[in-house]
């Protein structure tokens, strides 16, 4: 049953490119997408108008996406152009990668070319922490260190995969490749040894979307490589992939 909360309250969290919001009901936040852009774990910041709004609509129109291909995800609802509401989730502190294309951290850690088609996705888990610039982590690590149980290791490889099965698809059908992306779960807050539930954001911010001809970067790589027309790029892959704006 969709809840009726429209009303936010405290800042519960302020993230480098999100607030998160608490409502008057304990089970939903409100996520206020800013128009703050960062790179090198909050290093190089800047502001960029319409920004926030731009990864709001995106976020919901994937979320919407992969509920309907039955991924479980915290999204409810759009509130206004720049926030919306989410069901509060007790989040795993790891992030959750696949890689199927060659780029980013794995191309230096490798010494392999940008570029680089994977014969099949290749997944990495990553330790959440800016402090210590995310490092790299394995199953083990995960669950002797008790980040999360062997179920939960199981359950986040099997959804993001599932989520790589509907989102390469359906961007490859709107001209580009999904090189990567960056995924993270948690338990809904009333129900922690339930499955677990697709949170934080999927915008691209966090992803690497490439032209599929041209191999033109579409996503923060803009920022990060200072090659501009970051914004300009964003409302694109928006507009290709249907996105009102």
């Amino acid at each position: 049953m969709e809840t009726t909360v429209t009303q936010k309250r405290d800042e519960l969290y302020r993230g480098k490119a999100k607030t998160v919001y608490t409502t008057d009901d304990p089970h939903y936040l409100i996520m206020h997408y800013r128009d703050d852009v960062s790179a090198f774990d909050g290093a190089k910041l800047d502001k960029l108008d319409l920004k926030g709004e731009t990864n709001n609509r995106i976020n919901a129109y994937v979320m919407g996406k992969l509920a309907a291909a039955g991924v479980a995800t915290h999204f409810v609802r759009m509130q206004n152009e720049r926030e919306s509401l989410v069901k509060a989730l007790k989040m795993i502190p790891v992030e959750c990668v696949v890689r199927n294309v060659c780029a980013g951290s794995m191309a230096k850690r490798y010494g392999i070319a940008e570029g680089l088609k994977l014969p099949e996705p290749i997944f990495e888990f990553f330790l959440k922490s800016d402090a210590l610039h995310d490092p790299l982590c394995n199953e083990d690590h995960i669950r002797v260190l008790g980040w999360a149980s062997v179920s939960e290791i199981a359950q986040m490889k099997s959804l993001t995969h599932r989520v790589n099965a509907v989102l390469k698809p359906l961007f490859a059908a709107a001209g580009m490749d999904l090189v990567d992306y960056k995924l993270e779960f948690g338990h809904p807050v009333d129900d922690s040894q339930g499955e677990l539930v697709l949170g934080d954001e999927f915008t691209p911010d966090g992803c690497r979307l490439w032209d599929a001809k041209t191999g033109e970067k579409l996503d923060k790589d803009r920022f990060r490589r200072d090659l501009g027309s970051v914004i300009e790029h964003y409302r694109e892959v928006a507009r290709r992939i249907g996105v009102p704006l």
